[in-house]
């Protein structure tokens, strides 16, 4: 039986997030330029994107570009943002076939306008669909989400449109870049790294965390499937005991 069919339909995460590591020591591996590497993690994007909406799973984030990757060399960064919009380009057609709706999260202001605008026309072309919605974090870290959602209820507050004591979790959670979909239920980093790399801090607070060592363009959909296997064996208590549960 292949891992997929392993899978307990009625029991799927309903967001999950991956933190797709490795392309350049995939490509340093193999004697091969870090693009080369990008490149081949853009066809695991698409892998994953399509095991992820035949499951039915409601959405996927993936950490893309963070801010802090605005640090590195200006050539990989400026084949890093055109590799993002060509490829989401390309794929486009097949997100609309699969019914995937395309979002993104992050500073975007701070990508090239030719990006940034082609990025918007994508999102538009597939507004419409109504499967897996897909989130691309870009330009994003969540230290700068949760500053400037602190930033949003502090403007609020001296507007006198809230009241500071009516703060509240819920209340910055609505004011997050993320507020249109549930928190994660499980959150995948690949390449062997574990950590979370400012990476949707506040949103995982319950997350399952799954960690593997295979680099990102190795990152199969039998991969994604034994990730999903091993959320599904695992019991979440959030804070409760295991007797509480079973009473429940």
């Amino acid at each position: 039986m292949s891992s997929i069919d392993k899978i307990d339909r009625t029991r799927l995460p309903k967001h999950v997030a991956i933190i797709m590591d490795g392309n350049g020591r995939w490509a340093k591996q193999r004697g091969l330029i870090r693009s080369i590497g990008h490149e081949n993690g853009v066809t695991t994007v698409r892998q994953i994107t399509e095991i992820a909406s035949e499951l039915g799973i409601g959405f996927l984030t993936l950490y893309t570009f963070s801010t802090e990757n605005w640090n590195r060399p200006k050539d990989e960064v400026d084949a890093l943002m055109n590799l993002v919009v060509v490829s989401i380009e390309q794929q486009t057609p097949d997100l609309i076939k699969n019914n995937v709706r395309l979002t993104a999260i992050g500073d975007l202001e701070r990508m090239p306008d030719f990006a940034r605008q082609r990025l918007s026309k994508c999102i538009d072309d597939t507004s419409h669909c109504t499967g897996l919605v897909l989130c691309l974090a870009l330009s994003y870290s969540s230290r700068w989400e949760i500053v400037e959602a602190c930033k949003t209820l502090a403007r609020k507050a001296v507007a006198g449109e809230i009241d500071v004591e009516s703060i509240n979790a819920d209340m910055l959670s609505q004011s997050l870049a993320t507020n249109f979909m549930p928190d994660p239920d499980l959150l995948i980093r690949t390449a062997g790294d574990e950590r979370i790399s400012n990476f949707l801090l506040w949103q995982i607070a319950y997350s399952e965390l799954y960690f593997t060592d295979k680099y990102w363009p190795d990152f199969t959909k039998d991969d994604f499937c034994e990730a999903i296997l091993s959320y599904q064996q695992r019991e979440r208590r959030y804070g409760k005991t295991s007797e509480q549960l079973t009473a429940n």
